[in-house]
């Protein structure tokens, strides 16, 4: 198992307000996102007020304040893949899977997050599954493609 909050927090060479991003990332690469505990716990830490920690963590996308689910699903909306269709295909996943981007499934089995640009345009609209890519893909397809990944759990 992995480290816990508090062994991050004791094991700071510099424990000061200078590094809260840097702790915040440190504990979400180690817990996978920022819990109370983890937020509570900081801020007791680096004796700053809780509303501090959350108004940083909050202005920042990359920080997340709920477990990712076992398949996170990114899906881009650059300009390419915009233009192709991607504002549908999100909300194809969304009335799928229940959730909007930044949340979770309640089974833990999906999470949904977008990004601004996943880097391959040419093949517009793009969605990566744990960094398995889908390109070029229709609403049409978005349904197997999730039904592939839930199957993949009965084996």
């Amino acid at each position: 198992m992995g480290r816990t909050i508090r062994e991050i927090l004791e094991n700071q060479p510099n424990l000061s307000r200078d590094r809260l991003i840097p702790i915040l990332q440190e504990i979400q690469d180690e817990v996978g996102y920022l819990s109370e505990e983890a937020i509570l716990l900081t801020a007791e830490f680096l004796k700053l007020p809780t509303s501090k920690l959350y108004g940083v963590a909050t202005y920042y996308d990359q920080f997340r304040f709920e477990p990712r689910g076992r398949y996170h699903i990114r899906i881009c909306r650059g300009t390419a893949c915009h233009v192709e269709g991607s504002l549908n295909l999100l909300n194809e996943l969304e009335k799928i899977l229940k959730i909007k981007p930044g949340q979770t499934t309640r089974d833990g089995l999906f999470s949904l997050d977008i990004v601004r640009c996943i880097g391959a345009c040419g093949l517009a609209p793009v969605m990566d599954v744990n960094k398995e890519y889908f390109t070029g893909f229709s609403i049409q397809d978005v349904g197997q493609i999730l039904k592939t990944y839930r199957e993949r759990e009965l084996l």
